[in-house]
């Protein structure tokens, strides 16, 4: 199962190599935190830098939940596991699905190419092919997109990498 741990917004990286040296690999199967590609210009040139796609959670895989949740005990600045009132919540199916299909914790999600053509965008090629009706805005100057995802059980916004390569 997939849960999902929410940290204060720049601790994801210490939290998350605090789990990995804490909790055995037995218990915690996985843990890590989504990033994304994005592209910046600065002194003239672009560069790809990685932005974290959750800022403030980081994601692990257990089957043991109360193995797992005994041992979180012992990390500093973790602020609480997702779910409903008393009870932890593992993300569905369909999120976990989504997560997977692009690619999320085994490598940055890469940037996208894609055109609008009649004020549609079309997505030819990267992670964000066949999502193009989650696409909320894009910033053609930025290179992004963000999109609209039902996420932790409530709509979340997503920002990801995508570049318009054209407008027809």
């Amino acid at each position: 199962m997939w849960y999902v741990m929410q940290v204060q917004t720049g601790t994801e990286e210490r939290i998350r190599t605090q789990c990995i040296s804490i909790i055995d690999e037995k218990i915690l199967e996985r843990c890590f935190i989504p990033y994304y590609e994005e592209k910046k210009k600065y002194q003239g040139t672009w560069h790809t830098e990685k932005k974290i796609v959750f800022p403030g959670y980081v994601f692990m895989v257990s089957e043991r939940l109360s193995d797992l949740y005994e041992k979180l005990r012992k990390v500093i600045g973790l602020t609480k596991l997702l779910g409903t009132g008393k009870e932890i919540v593992p993300l569905s199916e369909e999120e976990t699905a989504l997560l997977k299909r692009m690619g999320a914790g085994e490598r940055p999600l890469e940037i996208s190419m894609g055109f609008i053509e009649n004020g549609m965008v079309v997505v030819t090629e990267g992670p964000l092919v066949g999502m193009e009706g989650y696409i909320r805005k894009i910033d053609r100057h930025k290179r992004k997109a963000w999109l609209e995802i039902d996420m932790f059980g409530r709509i979340v916004e997503m920002e990801v990498g995508l570049e318009i390569i054209a407008k027809k």
